[in-house]
């Protein structure tokens, strides 16, 4: 199949813009709990529509007090907090472009996207941020204003505000159009320097309406409960931003929780207990790993896996059924699933709060064998994708029929269509208008309203998608062999003691891998086998651990042909990072700094 149609649910209003909904909701259900913030104490409070529609219009009249005019830009360098919602929705209310501004990024990335887009002023959570700008501040002429979460700025931007008339914001927001501009999101910059995506008020709230039109029914834990979200996905990105928009829009309660580790992650998880979550692949697996280190430190390591067997099973089953394609798991089968959900499944549930029932993921792709376990153990992940280009999510695994190791079907109101190379190409009401200050390069990726978006997919029978790759990423080897590394890496990266894995093989006579290792994976195997403590030189060299991740590489190459093998590979001692340029703000691999950081280290794998 060659292109996919899905008709639409939703459209965007034909007047109006995102902080609109704010002030509806509140003179609708003024009481109802929109959102959920911690105070001094790290106890969750509660926060009505009123409240927030209150906290917002005066955080705008602070806004217009301070100098922020309809159409500056303002840029937000923050971690996910409360505060970046608000200030997303205040300056909203007056017209101005939000740009997000990752809190990991360098002075130089920095510098670039606050140059590029022009900002007028700044918000940052703290002193090392302020540093940050203020290290580059010298070559931004446009910057007037920075203000610092952390020293007061919420509360003196709320007393400026104070004799503003209401009615100045109001103005302000009713001559937002769904046109108008709503951010300036710029892409990773996994090939080049980043770009700003011009995202407008109808591509986010054509996106966020259709989410929650399709999807709604799995908000929930159970029908008629209320539905609730903890939002852990940087706000920098634009699924997090995407999560922000379609929670206010849609009624969910949605909380702030600034750290993706886990030791911080999981608490916030338990007290917050929301009804469902969105995250990356990347989460799943650290709470698939955590449970089965539980297991393996109780000495209940084959029961897990015995348990994860069971749940692949079931699953599949299920969605076999779904299909049309057999009757559903056997009646041995379900009373195996029955004594695992006790001992095994409800304590998986539990680490994530207790509640949820349904996921969806994104950002980049997940195994299916995960996925197929978590919907076996009770959490139906519904994995979708989507660009910076698309607002996030242009297709997404439906909630009746979830073809496990896709990324779904188009999201309703959207196309997709599979160029003659491979090309995935998408047209839709959540495609940007372009790239800010750069012509040339919105003229090769929009072409009459369809996004080219470099990524290589095929599309089955049913319309569901599958991303195999990027066109950039393609290696050929030296005897011709065009291969995508994507699902190589992955299947490497699932193994629990490896945190990375990048293919290399261009123009080499086979492919090889490096792969660096999780820390807290090999803490625990350490521990389990009464070995010694190792600094990361000596872990390399360990002959165990080397074996345990040849498993992984073996389990890799079952996946392809001969010739799209991992030959030979090697363990580096310390992991890629952002700080040392070979990671984007969204971890994605830079793999041509990577190829050029360990250049002796690839030549060794072809001698």
């Amino acid at each position: 199949m060659r292109e996919f149609t899905v008709p639409p649910m939703a459209t965007a209003p034909h007047v109006g813009g995102l902080a609109d909904v704010v002030f509806d909701h509140a003179l609708d259900d003024p009481d109802r709990i929109a959102l959920a913030r911690k105070d001094a104490a790290g106890q969750w409070q509660d926060v009505s529509a009123a409240r927030f529609r209150d906290e917002v219009l005066a955080l705008a009249k602070g806004l217009i007090a301070d100098g922020v005019r309809f159409g500056d830009r303002v840029a937000i360098m923050s971690r996910t907090r409360y505060e970046w919602t608000l200030f997303d929705f205040a300056l909203w209310s007056i017209g101005a472009q939000p740009v997000p501004v990752y809190p990991t990024s360098s002075a130089e990335q920095v510098f670039w996207m606050l140059h590029d887009s022009e900002v007028t002023a700044c918000v940052v959570e703290h002193e090392d941020h302020a540093m940050t700008i203020g290290s580059v501040v010298d070559r931004l002429p446009h910057l007037k204003r920075l203000w610092q979460l952390d020293a007061g700025a919420l509360a003196e931007l709320l007393a400026a505000g104070a004799q503003i008339d209401d009615d100045v914001v109001h103005r302000h927001r009713r001559a937002v159009t769904p046109e108008s501009t709503a951010t300036v999101i710029y892409t990773s910059g996994t090939t080049g320097r980043p770009k700003g995506c011009v995202i407008t008020h109808a591509n986010f709230m054509f996106e966020a309406d259709t989410m929650v039109a399709r999807w709604e029914p799995v908000f929930h834990s159970r029908p008629g409960d209320e539905a609730s979200t903890l939002l852990f996905l940087p706000l920098a990105h634009v699924f997090g931003r995407m999560v922000e928009v379609a929670a206010v829009r849609g009624r969910v309660k949605l909380g702030h929780q600034p750290a993706l580790s886990a030791s911080a992650l999981l608490p916030d998880l338990q007290s917050l207990r929301p009804t469902f979550i969105l995250a990356v692949p990347y989460i799943f697996e650290k709470v698939f790993n955590a449970a089965r280190r539980r297991a393996e430190a109780d000495g209940r390591t084959g029961p897990f896996d015995k348990a994860v067997e069971i749940a692949v099973k079931y699953a599949e089953a299920m969605e076999q059924k779904a299909f049309g394609q057999g009757p559903g798991p056997s009646a041995a089968l379900r009373m195996q699933h029955q004594f695992f959900e006790k001992v095994v499944y409800g304590k998986v549930r539990e680490a994530m709060g207790g509640r949820v029932r349904h996921a969806m993921s994104g950002g980049s792709s997940m195994g299916r064998r995960l996925a197929l376990f978590f919907a076996g153990a009770g959490v139906t992940i519904y994995e979708g994708y989507g660009l910076t280009e698309t607002t996030a999510a242009a297709t997404a695994n439906p909630p009746e029929r979830t073809r496990f190791g896709t990324v779904g079907l188009p999201v309703p109101g959207t196309t997709v269509h599979i160029a003659e190379d491979g090309e995935v190409w998408l047209h839709g009401g959540q495609v940007f208008s372009g790239y800010l200050n750069e012509p040339k390069a919105t003229e090769r990726v929009l072409k009459d309203g369809w996004l080219a978006t470099g990524d290589i997919g095929a599309l089955d029978e049913d319309g569901y998608l599958t991303i195999t790759g990027r066109k950039k990423e393609i290696l050929v080897t030296s005897g011709g062999k065009s291969v995508s590394p994507v699902a190589l890496e992955e299947r490497v990266r699932a193994h629990p003691l490896v945190a990375q894995c990048i293919v290399v093989g261009n123009d080499r006579p086979y492919i090889a891998a490096l792969v660096t290792l999780d820390q807290e994976g090999v803490d625990h195997w350490l521990a389990m086998r009464n070995k010694p403590s190792m600094t990361a030189a000596e872990l390399v060299r360990d002959p165990d651990l080397e074996t345990e991740v040849r498993r992984a590489v073996v389990a890799a190459n079952t996946l392809v042909s001969q010739a799209e093998q991992i030959r030979t590979f090697r363990i580096l001692a310390h992991q890629f990072t952002e700080e040392h340029g070979l990671l984007t703000p969204s971890l994605k691999l830079k793999r041509r700094a990577i190829e050029e950081a360990y250049t002796v280290e690839v030549d060794a794998l072809y001698r």
